[in-house]
């Protein structure tokens, strides 16, 4: 799936399908963590049903107004515990399917948002 939104600068989705992302001119084959500026790809999640929330300590670092969960290829929601716990540090929680998840994280950031993305590639 092509994207042609165009930020002015940061981190752009331009491209994903499943098993590989393009984030910029790189190219992103396994999990990553995004935020407006940063690119963390050695970011190593455990099976969905096992996340925890020190598995989106990074994310949280970047101290976003809403992480965007992306499950991969289809939507799978992680443990309550952890969506409970993210919200309750004020930070907003989306779970979507990958595809949804980097259309969302583009249109936050262009919209100047602090958005945090944690796809599963």
């Amino acid at each position: 799936m092509q994207f042609n939104l165009e930020a002015g600068s940061g981190i752009v989705i331009r491209s994903y399908s499943p098993g590989e992302l393009r984030v910029n001119d790189r190219l992103i084959v396994g999990p990553v963590i995004l935020t407006h500026a940063a690119e963390i790809s050695d970011w190593a999640p455990p099976g969905i049903a096992e996340l925890g929330l020190a598995d989106f300590a990074t994310a949280l670092a970047a101290e976003p107004e809403v992480i965007v969960f992306g499950s991969g290829e289809t939507h799978a929601f992680p443990p309550t515990a952890l969506i409970t716990d993210i919200m309750r540090s004020g930070v907003g929680f989306e779970a979507m399917a990958t595809a949804a998840a980097c259309r969302t994280f583009n249109v936050l950031a262009a919209e100047g948002r602090r958005v945090a993305a944690a796809l599963i590639v």
